[in-house]
């Protein structure tokens, strides 16, 4: 009986895995649809608006407004090195000795109690 119930309990965390997994894989390629079909939209829309401006006469189904990659790295790199720019230090440390006024509040005088018997 004891036996029985250890391999039930093994089933169960089984199937609460792969019910986990499938749950998860169907997310993921809802997800994965979901950014292609609103890219694909986006791309109908631009090539909609450049034919109603007239700026593209003639377009193919098969063309794309997709940037290559190495035209976002050469980006990417170009805002990298543009935000990077900064004073060079002079690596020289000055240390100035900060005057405090005296605060009762950091006195430890006061925290001391006088126990007399």
């Amino acid at each position: 009986m004891i036996l029985l119930n250890q391999v039930g309990d093994m089933d169960q965390g089984i199937i609460i895995s792969i019910t986990g997994y499938v749950i998860v894989f169907f997310a993921l390629l809802l997800l994965y649809y979901s950014f292609v079909g609103v890219s694909k939209l986006l791309q109908n829309n631009v090539k909609k608006k450049l034919i109603k401006l007239g700026k593209m006469p003639h377009i193919n189904d098969d063309q794309s407004f997709e940037v290559p990659g190495q035209v976002v790295a050469a980006i990417a790199m170009t805002i990298y090195f543009s935000k990077e720019l900064h004073d060079d230090e002079s690596n020289l440390l000055t240390i100035k000795k900060a005057s405090k006024a005296y605060s009762p509040w950091s006195s430890k005088i006061y925290g001391l109690q006088d126990f007399k018997r």
